[in-house]
């Protein structure tokens, strides 16, 4: 796949995001190009990327004195104890905020990564270089970091835009199907987001996407990335229009939430879940044509999900679940704040539903599906 560079233009910074293939051999002339150079560098490496592309990265990485952590990604470790044992580092070695924090890893790694960058000494260089399908289709991209707490997913964070993002989707090949599956979720997402034509990409060319076969996995993540930006550009800090990236995160979150932040279910998985759970609820209270509905749902029906899920929840769950929903950042009464699909490019944001609907729909739709 030949390089291609997308520009962000917020308020409160400019910058690129370079995909394709080899980039992190690349990654001293990216650097070049884009006139950053720093005297110290420290990379927070995600335990779980293969070797050869850690050396690669170091090898490649010209620029400053390089300090590496390894970081064991999980949604348990996104964290403030993680938070502080990387600022330890910063602060023990003089970083200043001309110095850089670079994230090498999926989204949890640059959730993480990104919130250190934000508060140390109120904000340091920060650059991403996601390296799963997820963290580069979408959560590399607009700013937001953050960390889990006992109240909820993401409570805890900031608005910070990295100085540059770098996504060689050569390191794609080295994640498991269950991986790429979460990454395909935010893809199918942002096809529901944009129109009927990138939704109908994905249903036609399916298998060659999960599959990562070139240029359709490729076509999907750019398709995704210039998504994203055109919406950031436009809200980046969240008031309104942004919340329609958030479509199946608010079940989701909830889901992931009330179970501990286990692998028993990957954010992905979650937001698959939650965007039917959305379809579903959308389809019942008539917001959507049958057609569009059925479109939508035949295709969720085909994707390869882990077959477990009966197992997750119970009824008993349903007002613990409903508890981290209303806890949701995008809260702001004591109903709970939905997104809803109306048709391809057109999604319903601020939809409040109360308690007590909100708690027969998951009880019919959780016994229906997952119990």
């Amino acid at each position: 796949m030949k390089t291609h560079r997308i520009q962000i233009n917020t308020k409160t910074k400019k910058y690129s995001i370079f995909i394709g293939s080899k980039l992190i051999s690349k990654i001293n002339k990216i650097l070049s190009t884009q006139k950053l150079s720093f005297s110290k560098i420290l990379i927070v490496i995600d335990k779980n990327i293969p070797s050869k592309f850690k050396s690669k990265l170091i090898k490649n990485l010209k620029s400053g004195v390089k300090k590496t952590y390894i970081f064991n990604a999980n949604e348990r470790n996104k964290n403030q104890r993680n938070v502080d044992l990387i600022q330890n580092i910063l602060f023990k070695n003089r970083f200043n905020r001309d110095d850089c924090l670079i994230a090498f890893g999926g989204g949890i790694t640059g959730d993480v990564v990104g919130y250190c960058a934000s508060s140390y000494k109120r904000g340091i260089k920060f650059i991403n270089i996601p390296t799963t399908l997820l963290s580069q289709v979408d959560s590399s991209i607009g700013g937001k970091t953050g960390i889990n707490n006992s109240y909820g997913k993401n409570l805890i964070g900031s608005f910070y835009q990295p100085d540059l993002v770098v996504s060689d989707i050569d390191i794609l090949k080295s994640l498991n199907s269950r991986e790429v599956i979460c990454g395909y979720a935010e893809i199918l997402k942002s096809s529901l987001l944009d129109s009927f034509k990138k939704f109908k990409y994905l249903e036609k060319n399916f298998n060659d996407i999960i599959n990562l076969k070139q240029p359709f996995i490729g076509n999907a993540i750019l398709n995704s990335c210039n998504l994203k930006k055109k919406i950031v550009q436009k809200d980046e800090m969240e008031k309104k229009l942004r919340k329609v990236l958030n479509l199946g995160h608010t079940f989701a979150h909830a889901y992931e939430s009330h179970l501990g932040f286990s692998n028993k279910l990957n954010h992905g998985e979650a937001v698959i879940i939650g965007i039917n759970n959305a379809l579903e609820f959308s389809n019942r209270h008539k917001l959507m044509k049958n057609k569009t509905y059925s479109l939508i749902k035949n295709h969720i029906d085909k994707i390869p999900l882990n077959k477990n899920f009966k197992q997750l929840f119970k009824a008993k769950d349903i007002n613990k679940i409903i508890s981290f929903m209303k806890s949701d950042k995008k809260n702001n009464s004591k109903n709970v704040n939905i997104i809803l699909i109306q048709n391809f490019g057109r999604i319903k944001i601020n939809y409040q539903i109360k308690q007590n609907a909100l708690r027969k729909f998951l009880i019919s739709e959780l016994k229906k599906k997952y119990l």
